[in-house]
């Protein structure tokens, strides 16, 4: 077998590390302070190309000192001047860097008065001579010259994992020239990264004629002379010593004398136990999961205590089911699915049990309809814990099974403990609590390369460790939940919240389906007729849909002023043409036309390709666990997002229709929520007495903010302009941004905000308060302890840090009416189960519910929804629900 040499130039790959992940430099900090940027983009290189590499040899090379302190900078005085300084943020990072090497079984070398590039030309020269295959990492085009048949020079391309391979034969292929022509290449060219010069005027395209006619330059300069008269040749005579002396820098030393001997750099392989102390000082925490993972399920073998062994799980058939009689106490129930949709996706098996008795398991989940497993699941008196108690809810479901006992739920725990660092994924979860089992992603694969073992104890052990993982994390997420006094959040909240959740997802909203076929039949007739008179104004065909082509028209050949140009040409985005629909009547056309086939793709052929064949329906995925502030989000499809500024986005909503003959579409909604909020947050009087009087908050900031009595008649404008004030308020606008929109000068805006603080002044105290608590504690709460932690609130960037601090004011403002959304929410579905009614609630849309009931219950329903909004949560001001119903959803608003 071929032995193996591995060189890697540290310096040059650190470099393009650092920068790989720059646009996070803020965001990778560890909890001493440390940036992590450079160490992440490294670790990435070490994993996916190191690693697998297993080489017998392998060195990591750094520059001892700056070029200066070499033969190099002996020879030319301003080799590498002007380069700039290193950042402080990538200095420090580099010892760490050293020791990350160090840990994962490469030697670290560096020696005075050589480059690294010297250490690792040497040490190549050596390898190939001992008989290894040479493998040299860089990112520095540079080392290129050092390729053999032995000897390949693989080049970082973007980021530090994504590598370009040079051979001989490759280099040939790509410049036409040998590995060591690019060092000649280079004394005709000289190097600015490097600052030296070579010959004047000659660069890369008259270097690689040159070689290709003289080979070589000392060819070339025992051939100058028949060279014919030009200002090449002039150049070319008058930088001779520039050219020969830029060769004796761009060739790497082969021949150095190393105080370290090839045999003592073998490749030690990775120390994990230690590698997991230095992954946690520097809060590594998915590298920190994978390797515990593997710890636990026995595929590396640790020195540590806590190293575990394989979880067994006994593989359950129908003939011996009466096994299960012996569980008892808590459960841990967990159905795995070959996807994220659990309405549609495929259930590929299952496991219960806990860890003293045991886990019981198996692919054919169709046993869970065996009245012994049945009767377990639909135990109330049998707690269980779950991951993803809204999905597992629906999966029970899809088997006609009433999942019941649910206790815990890590997910939702997970979550409401830091909604910043919230991936869904239970191995990076539990790594939080210093638990550890291996990610889907690591055990199935992504994308393509996505499999399901076909063993059935593999399987089965993956789920297993997955059911006693969630056992195992309960007890300190629960008590940390406790410290945080988010406990009722939990129990009386979020848990709930999933069941009438699972209900709303499981019944759907139906679609008629003529309907929406018939409105995209309009939709398209429209786009047609707006497509022609597009092509009338502009005199030709083209495609509409193509921004360089429109660009092309509109700026070119229509001569309409250039508002904004991107990388790839003009800018033809909706801000752009909304402000050049003076210009011309094309520019409103083509709004329209894009208008109206968004519209069409999105609400039209989007909607029609998710509609449920066996019900008409469409079941839609709230997701509980995903934003920020506690709203909900929906998804496949987002349900949320049925437009309705736009009477054309309107109309989609007459295709969604009750369930039934006879039935009706209700919907309720809450009255400016968020203001109402703002008033009882920051305790102002003058916005509490307005709402408390039921008087129009934005007519009544209107006469505020223009200096106008209290019978003053309030014109529209006057009305979205205080409106856009008491809205920008909540998110922390600027005067600039206020300007912008409302199209003011930024003296009048000042005024504006100025004015309306003078109106309102709690609001401005309690935005400096809050902000200032931010600081102080890193996070924010909303009226129900919702937390949303904010990392950036400390950043040196002041983008990132100012972001923070409006986050800091809007959070607790928009958090809080998610909580009272939320808080109707459950209070409602209770208030129809306990009157005994039909209707059923359908959709959430932000601060709005939507439901279906027969025609006759509607005024109770009403009746009902309204009352129990009203007084989900008791604020200083009053809550305002506004109703409404008719025979399709469009007709209920």
């Amino acid at each position: 077998m071929t032995k193996k040499l591995l060189l890697i130039d540290g310096n040059s790959l650190a470099f393009r590390a650092f920068y790989a992940m720059y646009n996070q430099l803020d965001r990778m900090i560890s909890h001493k302070g440390l940036h992590t940027n450079a160490l992440v983009a490294f670790n990435n290189f070490l994993d996916q190309i190191v690693d697998p590499m297993m080489p017998d040899l392998a060195l990591v090379a750094w520059d001892a000192a700056s070029g200066k302190e070499t033969f190099r900078g002996e020879l030319f005085a301003e080799y590498k001047d002007g380069r700039s300084k290193a950042p402080s943020e990538f200095k420090e990072q580099f010892p760490y860097l050293r020791e990350m090497v160090a840990l994962h079984g490469l030697r670290n070398y560096e020696q005075a008065g050589l480059e690294a590039d010297d250490i690792i030309g040497t040490f190549s020269r050596m390898g190939e001579k001992a008989g290894y295959e040479v493998t040299i990492v860089t990112g520095d085009q540079d080392l290129t010259q050092l390729a053999t048949d032995n000897i390949t020079v693989n080049v970082t391309k973007k980021g530090v994992t994504e590598i370009e391979s040079y051979t001989p034969d490759y280099i040939m292929e790509k410049f036409g020239l040998t590995p060591l022509q690019i060092i000649e290449k280079k004394a005709l060219t000289g190097d600015t990264s490097d600052n030296y010069p070579g010959v004047t005027k000659v660069g890369e395209k008259t270097a690689l004629k040159l070689l290709n006619d003289y080979h070589d330059i000392d060819n070339l300069y025992r051939n100058i002379d028949y060279m014919k008269q030009s200002k090449l040749k002039e150049n070319l005579i008058n930088d001779k010593d520039s050219a020969y002396m830029a060769k004796q820098l761009a060739e790497i030393k082969t021949d150095a004398v190393l105080e370290l001997a090839l045999d003592e750099i073998e490749f030690r392989g990775i120390d994990f136990d230690k590698l997991v102390d230095f992954y946690q000082e520097i809060d590594f925490k998915k590298q920190l999961a994978k390797i515990k993972a593997l710890q636990k399920s026995g595929q590396l073998t640790s020195n540590k205590e806590d190293a575990e062994e394989i979880i067994n799980v006994t593989v359950l058939g129908e003939n011996h089911l009466d096994i299960l009689e012996t569980l008892t106490g808590k459960l841990t129930v967990h159905i795995e699915l070959a996807g994220s949709n659990y309405h549609t996706d495929e259930m590929i098996g299952f496991v219960i049990g806990n860890d003293e008795v045991g886990y019981f398991g198996s692919r054919d989940t169709k046993l869970l309809q065996h009245e012994t497993l049945k009767s377990i699941i639909e135990d109330n008196s049998i707690t269980k814990n779950v991951f993803n108690v809204k999905e597992q809810l629906i999966l029970f479901k899809r088997l006609g099974i009433n999942l019941v006992g649910v206790n815990f739920d890590f997910l939702l725990v997970a979550y409401l403990l830091d909604t910043t660092d919230n991936d869904n994924e239970l191995a990076t979860l539990a790594q939080r609590f210093d638990v550890y089992l291996s990610s889907d992603e690591d055990f199935y694969g992504k994308g393509t390369k996505f499999l399901i073992p076909s063993d059935d104890s593999v399987l089965l052990q993956h789920l297993a460790h997955k059911a006693d993982t969630i056992m195992k994390v309960e007890e300190p997420a629960i008590t940390a939940l406790k410290l945080h006094q988010q406990t009722h959040l939990y129990t009386e909240i979020e848990l709930p919240l999933a069941h009438v959740l699972a209900n709303m997802e499981y019944e759907g909203i139906k679609i008629n389906q003529e309907k929406l076929l018939s409105i995209g039949n309009s939709l398209e007739k429209r786009i047609t007729e707006i497509e022609s008179k597009i092509y009338e104004e502009s005199g030709e065909k083209f495609n509409i849909n193509s921004p360089k082509q429109l660009g092309i028209l509109l700026f070119e050949k229509m001569g309409l002023p250039v508002i904004k140009k991107t990388k790839t040409g003009y800018s033809t985005a909706v801000g752009v043409l909304e402000k050049l629909a003076d210009e011309s009547p094309i520019v409103e056309h083509i709004l329209e036309y894009r208008q109206l086939a968004k519209i069409k793709s999105t609400y039209v052929v989007g909607l029609l390709s998710v509609v449920n064949k066996n019900d008409s329906k469409i079941h839609t995925r709230f997701l509980q666990t995903l934003t920020q502030t506690g709203r909900l989000s929906s998804v496949d499809p987002n349900l949320q997002n049925i437009p309705m500024r736009s009477e054309d986005g309107r109309q989609i909503r007459k295709a969604f229709v009750p369930s039934q003959k006879d039935w009706q579409i209700f919907g309720a909604d809450y009255s400016q929520i968020e203001l109402r909020v703002l008033a009882h947050i920051t305790g102002d009087e003058n916005m509490q007495r307005a709402f408390k009087n039921g008087e129009d908050i934005h007519a009544e900031t209107a006469r505020a903010v223009f200096g106008l009595s209290d019978d003053a008649i309030i014109d529209s404008q006057m009305r979205r302009t205080a409106k856009a004030v008491n809205f920008g308020i909540v998110y922390g606008i600027s005067d600039f941004g206020l300007a912008n929109n409302l199209g003011i000068s930024r003296f009048e805006a000042k005024r504006f905000i100025d004015t309306y603080f003078k109106e309102f002044p709690k609001i401005h105290e309690w935005m400096s308060e809050i902000k200032a608590s931010a600081h102080e504690q890193g996070y924010v709460e909303t009226i129900a302890k919702r937390r949303r932690y904010l990392p950036d609130i400390q950043s040196k960037n002041f983008n990132l840090r100012s972001f923070a601090e409006r986050t800091a004011m809007n959070s607790p403002i928009q958090g809080s009416a998610a909580d009272i959304i939320k808080i109707a929410m459950i209070k409602v579905a209770e208030a129809l189960r306990l009157n005994g009614m039909s209707a059923r609630m359908l959709l959430q849309v932000h601060d709005e519910l939507i439901f279906e009931a027969p025609k006759a219950e509607i005024n109770l329903l009403k009746e009902i929804v309204t009352s129990v909004m009203d007084s989900a949560v008791a604020l200083d001001v009053p809550l305002q629900v506004d109703s409404h119903f008719g025979n399709t959803w469009y007709d209920a608003k």
